[in-house]
């Protein structure tokens, strides 16, 4: 029998309840999964960058090949498109197996947030095939590690330096800046103060944003040449953050990692993360002494992940008032395999093409296109932008679907009670029990608000 703490556990910090996964029995549990070996990503792995890159430079370089000879057949390179279209998808099926399967469904959940934080747009740029590979290899690995080790693999990861155009920023008075007459590109130096570590409105000026966006260049990278630190595209110079000098001498990557390290000890940044985490987890509108736990554990233990996890786990407000959090696209569909005790190898036997009509659309018409936000500012949090008319309408179709191909043996009451555990009342047991049909009843389930909120 599942106790409250087991079904909140399972559900705000999870993919929710499972016939096939028993759910932790406490937070010293919920720990110890996480500090463990990463067993999901060895029991379901995601191709990494670097292949990821070089086929998406084969397909550029035959693009752009096909189109200078004039061709008007582009066989060839749809064909290779197509390869790499089939490739995301087995990347998608086998992120959806680690959250129905993995014994550590919170990891899973702070590996999306963590995405989501660093957030890396797959669209354009070339960027559409090494997005996931982005997450497998720069968030992944650093999520129960110390901030600042996160902050400098994400932000000079070669995903983040093209998406925020890093790679077209010169430092003026570089030897490269004065031969060519190009300049800098404030994005990502914008974009890590605002986003990644102080946070809007914190205590820094367009002075600062200036002078660190003059300090990242150098960073570069080409999907032919691979990743390099150019020093003759570096702006020559000491360059003033916040009150602190860097470089000065020979320009190097070593500068850039120091600035990231301080910024990632700033107050203002235990502050932007901690109300991050408390909003993702817990309520749009959290308690602030929540917030300031988790921030006073974020600078105590210089910024160590795994103190800042334990520190939101053992306050009793992220216990509270179950409901609080809408559930994303992704989370909703995993939530639902889980709770039709869909089994990991079952994803693993679909086909790409399957997982493109099952997953990997249903989740754009549900507003939630893979990995593709509007923006570097992620997903929205806000309950209300989830939970719509259109978006319900979405899920509802999807319910549908997915309870005529995998709830033929599933009682729909039954499924309530162990999807919802206490949160299945009377009424719509009665309402699930008299549905028309089975596939009904289990969609009812699935639409119903309680399910649809963590």
């Amino acid at each position: 029998m599942t106790n409250q703490f087991q079904a909140m556990a399972a559900i705000r910090y999870g993919f929710g309840l499972s016939p096939l996964d028993e759910p932790p029995t406490s937070v010293q549990e919920m720990l110890s999964r996480l500090s463990g070996p990463d067993k999901a990503a060895q029991h379901w792995p995601i191709a990494g960058f670097e292949q990821r890159a070089r086929e998406t430079f084969e397909l550029l370089d035959l693009r752009r090949r096909e189109r200078k000879k004039g061709k008007t057949d582009l066989t060839e390179v749809k064909k290779l498109n197509r390869a790499l279209v089939r490739g995301l998808m087995k990347d998608l099926g086998a992120s959806v197996q680690r959250a129905i399967g993995g014994h550590d469904a919170f990891r899973e959940r702070l590996v999306r947030f963590w995405a989501d934080h660093f957030t890396v747009v797959a669209k354009g740029k070339g960027l559409r095939f090494v997005t996931t590979a982005y997450v497998e290899e720069a968030i992944r690995p650093h999520v129960t590690g110390r901030f600042s080790d996160l902050l400098k693999s994400a932000d000079t990861h070669p995903a983040m330096l093209v998406y925020l155009d890093q790679i077209l920023s010169i430092g003026p008075h570089s030897p490269i800046g004065k031969r060519s007459g190009r300049g800098l590109n404030e994005n990502l130096a914008r974009e890590i103060m605002e986003l990644h570590t102080l946070g809007v409105g914190a205590s820094y000026t367009q002075k600062d944003v200036r002078q660190f966006a003059e300090l990242l260049t150098g960073l570069f990278y080409n999907f032919r040449t691979g990743s390099k630190f150019r020093a003759a595209a570096a702006e020559p110079g000491a360059e003033t953050v916040l009150g602190r000098s860097y470089g000065g001498g020979k320009a190097s990557v070593a500068d850039i990692h120091a600035a990231l390290d301080d910024l990632a000890r700033h107050p203002d940044t235990a502050r932007h993360i901690a109300r991050k985490l408390a909003v993702h987890f817990v309520s749009d509108s959290p308690d602030q002494g929540l917030v300031d736990h988790l921030a006073a554990a974020f600078s105590d233990s210089d910024g160590d992940l795994m103190a800042v996890y334990t520190a939101l786990l053992e306050h009793p407000s992220a216990w509270a008032n179950p409901g609080e959090k809408a559930k994303q696209p992704f989370d909703y569909m995993v939530s639902a395999l889980r709770a039709l005790a869909v089994p990991p190898a079952y994803i693993g036997r679909i086909k790409p093409i399957d997982i493109r009509r099952w997953l990997y659309a249903p989740m754009a018409v549900m507003g939630q296109p893979w990995l593709q936000p509007n923006g570097p500012d992620g997903w929205p949090e806000e309950a209300d932008y989830w939970i719509t008319p259109s978006g319900m309408a979405a899920r509802i179709e999807w319910a549908l679907m997915v309870a005529d191909k995998l709830g033929r043996r599933t009682d729909p009451r039954e499924l309530a009670h162990r999807a919802l555990a206490g949160g299945a009342d009377a009424r719509m047991l009665q309402v699930v029990g008299a549905a028309e049909s089975r596939r009904e009843g289990i969609a009812l389930v699935l639409a119903s608000p309680e399910f649809n909120r963590r």
